[in-house]
Order: structure tokens, then sequence, then C-alpha cells
């Protein structure tokens, strides 16, 4: 039997310790120490709080040697994973041969090192590697890299420059093709969730121009096809915006957007017109906006008929750089990623 004396001081921050303190097996300790102040029996004291005798006998050993502040020490066996002998040679495997999934991770690993674990264990490697569960993307691959990157340097980088001093208003100029169709996405459910489909396949079409310092969008909408004559009403409505300065468009080499009729109608408004490298949709700031309002307004999302998909969309887009301009400011920073900084496969 262990004999402990304590002061009215030790109890109180005992009982001040069993409630306070962040760990709950710091508080257990307190509370055995705090019922032996009581004098209680051992074997009363290990049913209370729910341990075997010997490991009470170690709370008060803890107690007797160091006091309260050794009772705060936690000491938990945490066993390290044969595994990490080999972080630095699966970390270089699997960052040039990605795997598809965690079975065939669990071979890559049992072929490499001779070990042989679990999924469960394999995943929570990875997973303490840094490798997460990704989708992949697509990029054009006729993409020229070193284009991309002196029109950024050449062309784009000064124009955005001129247009954050007032000197010159810049737009970012695509359409997007909304489909009156299911946008399947992710959710947090208890059993897999189905979105209705309508039928039919109608497009709703937005050419879009938006300015890259007030966020402003101006659109053109129509639900058969966006050609030249849309570009030219788009150019129109932007003129009509009454700015003060020199306005230049950034667009796409889409053949109804570089035509000799949108380019004449551009010099008689007195807007520029400048195109993009080829394949570099990285580079138009809209297109940002775009994968926006899908994510907003159309993932897992059933409208039962296309005026109501189209007056939703139309909604969510009129006055959108004030309704969410904090998330539009984020979105449409003044960055733009070039396919060279991408991982990009074999």
């Amino acid at each position: 039997m262990i004999s402990l004396s304590f002061s009215s001081s030790e109890v109180d921050a005992l009982r001040q310790q069993r409630f306070d303190h962040p760990h709950p097996f710091v508080q257990k300790k307190m509370e055995a120490l705090l019922l032996k102040s009581y004098g209680l029996p051992h074997d009363q004291i290990a049913s209370i709080i729910g341990v075997c005798p010997n490991t009470l006998r170690s709370y008060f050993e803890d107690y007797e040697t160091g006091g309260i502040e050794q009772l705060k020490e936690i000491h938990f066996y945490r066993p390290t994973s044969n595994l990490l002998e080999f972080k630095g040679t699966l970390d270089s495997y699997f960052r040039k041969n990605p795997p598809a999934s965690v079975k065939e991770a669990r071979a890559r690993v049992e072929e490499m090192t001779g070990i042989k674990r679990g999924i469960t264990q394999i995943r929570n490697f990875m997973q303490q590697m840094g490798l997460k569960r990704r989708k992949t993307g697509a990029i054009p691959a006729k993409a020229d890299v070193e284009k991309q990157q002196e029109f950024i340097e050449r062309e784009l980088e000064p124009k955005l420059k001129k247009a954050r001093e007032g000197k010159i208003a810049l737009f970012f100029v695509d359409a997007a093709h909304f489909v009156h169709a299911p946008f399947l996405g992710f959710l947090w459910c208890f059993e897999r969730i189905f979105i209705k489909a309508p039928s039919g396949r109608r497009r709703f079409n937005v050419l879009g121009a938006i300015n890259t310092v007030s966020q402003k969008l101006i659109t053109v909408t129509n639900d058969t096809y966006i050609n030249y004559l849309s570009v030219c009403e788009l150019m129109v409505k932007i003129a009509e915006q009454g700015l003060k300065v020199p306005i230049t468009l950034v667009l796409d080499n889409a053949s109804y957007q570089k035509c000799v009729l949108v380019s004449q109608a551009a010099e008689h408004l007195h807007i520029e017109l400048l195109f993009l490298p080829t394949y570099s949709p990285n580079l138009n700031l809209i297109e940002r906006l775009w994968k926006f309002v899908k994510k907003e307004v159309l993932n897992s999302q059933y409208y039962p008929d296309f005026r109501s998909f189209r007056g939703t969309i139309s909604a969510f887009l009129e006055d959108i750089h004030l309704k969410k301009k904090k998330e539009i400011a984020s979105l449409l920073t003044h960055n733009f990623q070039t396919f060279e900084e991408m991982k990009m496969a074999a």
C-alpha cells in the first residue's frame, strides 16, 4: 500500500486539473489521486476510474516521484512502421509512377520492400508521405510553353499593369456553353444520391467579357449558337459602358472571333483585340469564372425545364462581381499557371 499525504493546496490543484486539463488521460490520473486524497481504498478507486490495480499504482508512484507535474506527462507507445526505412525510395518511385489505386500501391510496396501490409495501412502510409487521391486534368498537347511565357512577359503583364493603373480597360473574353444535363459532383451523404436527368440536351450559350480590375461581367446570351454577330454585339455593349480609357479585349483563336468582320467592328469601335497563343486556355482569366459557375449553380442540381436552367444561370451571373465579391476577387487574381509548371504524365 502506497501512503501519500496531500496538502489542501495540492487537493485544490488536483480538483482543478481534473476538469481543466485538455487531455482526458491526464484528467483520469488527477481523478485517481483526488479519490486517494479522500481516503478511498485502492480497489474502489480502480473500479471507479476503470483501470487495473497495477496502472493505478503507477499513477501513485508518479505522483510520489514528481507530484502533479509528473502526472501531466503522457507516454504512449507509438510503434513505427518498417516502411519508414524505405520512405525516400517509395517517395521517388511514386512521384514518377503514381498508382491508380491503393491495391496497386500495395503491390508495388511489397515488390520493392518485401514488406506486406493491408490496404488500410498502405493508405495511411501514402497519406503520411503526402499523396492524395486527385483527379487527373487535361491540357492541350499542342500547347507551346515558350510562346505562352513570351506572351505573358511581352503582352499580358504590360497590359495588366496599365489596367491596374487605370490607363486602359482590359477584358478577357470567352464563351461558355451550358448543357441542360446533369452535372454530377461529389457530396457528403449517407448513401449515393442520384440526380434526375432531363430529356434533351439544349444549350444555354453565354459569351462573356470580364473586366480585370472592376471584375464586372458583360454578357451576350442565346440558346442557339455563338458566332461573329455575338462577338460584335458584345463589343457594342462594352463600348456603351462609357469608359474613358482605351479598351483591349483578350480572346482565344476561335474562328468566329478571329475574322475580318469582327476586326472591322473592333476598329470602328476603337477596341484593340489581343489574341492569345493557340491552345492557351490557362491564360484566359474568364475560364476560371465558368468553372466557378458550374460548381456553384450546376453541380448535383436538377432543373426540370430549360427555362429554370437558363434563368438560374442568368440570375447568378447578374452583378456577380457584387454578389460574390470575395470569391471573385480570390478567383480572378492576375497570376497565370503555365503548362511547364504542371505535373504531366509522359
